[in-house]
């Protein structure tokens, strides 16, 4: 606990917290007023619904690595605020579009925060590289998750009430108003360090940087593991994602309405794992952290797909939202160890599409699967992808404080150029931290 106090007293610890905030509250409020605007305007059309999720989904493959690249070649608080005001920019001339009666400009709002949010996104993980230390990262990562666990449960409710009271219009006024707030609330992060972007940064071609911070993956062997087991954990969570409902009118033998009492479990779970994940960070490695979260995750969905009696269904949900955060806290403190900072912004541009892509994929084959096999058989396999991203990582805990051999120098040559910038002491397999 007394890590975590050292923490809070972070001043840009706080500033990072109350930009989260506001920048949280600006995106539900937008995202709810731009679908109920859009339900209403259509009357319910799926397919103008669904066009939504392809405006704030389909930027994270097209911009996600690109963002990375340039959070390591530009300055990343700078890109920040640049990002949060472009997009209090771009509502507001939405917001001014639907004054004029173009309603269809709610898809323009959704489409360029969620690209600005691919530049902003990598240039956050750089900032905590650079003013948190490493035995910090998994504090600093459970601070945000239970914030953004927080808003997963309030920010719906929050969204519907805003649009409900003042309408599309001046949801998205406020939307634009608290992104300029969380932009305003970054100018008090410490000024950005000249060192952090490289002098021959500018002179290197994009592509060249994108194939050098592929390299590094690849060849770094326990963020290619991470990055691997993210996305197995992205097949398992696609799985299911769309088949919750089903759990109840099939396994349970209740009405649809029912089920809002497997979703309550689930939420209470999310806030109070992440207070005890951010009690507990500074005592428990992240490497176990995240081994807990997936056995644990595993196990729940696996339970979940058998239980037929709603206590035990709701039992599960709690337990798997509460292991949840240990998951994400431990793999993004895992990684943020083992990245130097040049490499970071690319590091997390590559692992953002691994796992969205992986849970599109089999979200979309989920209720194919569901009525070819079973819905218990396809809870199993989610479940299975859990405990194989257990074994994936079993290698790296396995090491504790030994080092993992080296990668021999011709090896390495071979497959990178010297003018890659990429020494071969970057590609060192260094031990998982078990303070």
């Amino acid at each position: 606990m007394p890590s975590s106090i050292r923490l809070l007293r972070n001043g840009f610890v706080r500033a990072i917290l109350i930009s989260n905030v506001c920048s949280q509250l600006g995106i539900w409020i937008r995202n709810f007023a731009v679908l109920l605007f859009v339900m209403d305007r259509t009357g319910g059309d799926a397919f103008a619904v669904s066009m939504i999720s392809v405006a704030e989904y389909g930027p994270i493959f097209l911009f996600s690595f690109m963002g990375g690249v340039f959070a390591d070649r530009w300055r990343p608080k700078a890109t920040i605020v640049w990002c949060e005001m472009l997009s209090a920019c771009s509502v507001f001339i939405v917001f001014l579009m639907l004054e004029s009666g173009s309603w269809e400009a709610v898809f323009f709002a959704a489409l360029c925060s969620s690209i600005l949010s691919q530049f902003a996104q990598p240039s956050g993980m750089k900032l905590f590289k650079i003013h948190v230390r490493d035995e910090d990262a998994s504090i600093g990562m459970s601070l945000l998750q239970t914030l953004f666990s927080i808003f997963m449960m309030l920010g719906p409710v929050l969204g519907t009430w805003v649009y409900q009271q003042w309408g599309a219009q001046i949801a998205l006024l406020l939307t634009s108003v608290f992104f300029l707030l969380s932009a305003f609330a970054m100018l008090f992060v410490p000024k950005d360090r000249e060192a952090t972007t490289h002098p021959t940064a500018a002179a290197r071609s994009i592509m060249r940087d994108m194939a050098d911070g592929i390299r590094y993956v690849l060849f770094k062997r326990e963020l290619l593991l991470l990055s691997l087991c993210f996305m197995v954990v992205g097949l398992g969570v696609g799985l299911i994602s769309p088949l919750g409902v089903f759990l109840v009118t099939e396994r349970l033998g209740l009405s649809a309405q029912h089920l809002q009492w497997i979703t309550i479990p689930y939420g209470l779970g999310e806030i109070l794992g992440g207070i005890v994940t951010f009690m507990l960070a500074s005592r428990i490695a992240p490497g176990r952290l995240l081994m807990m979260g997936l056995i644990v995750n595993g196990a729940g969905i696996l339970m979940l797909g058998l239980s037929t009696v709603l206590w035990l269904t709701m039992l599960s949900q709690f337990i798997i939202a509460l292991l949840q955060p240990a998951i994400f806290i431990g793999n993004h403190a895992l990684v943020m160890q083992q990245t130097e900072q040049a490499y970071i912004g690319r590091v997390t541009g590559i692992r953002t599409p691994l796992m969205t892509g992986a849970m599109l994929i089999t979200m979309g084959c989920s209720g194919v699967l569901k009525n070819e096999l079973s819905l218990t058989l396809v809870y199993e396999w989610a479940g299975v992808c859990f405990l194989l991203g257990f074994l994936m990582i079993l290698p790296l805990l396995r090491h504790g404080n030994h080092p993992m051999p080296e990668r021999s120098e011709s090896l390495i040559q071979w497959h990178l150029n010297p003018h890659l910038l990429l020494p071969p002491q970057a590609l060192r397999s260094f031990p998982i931290s078990r303070k």
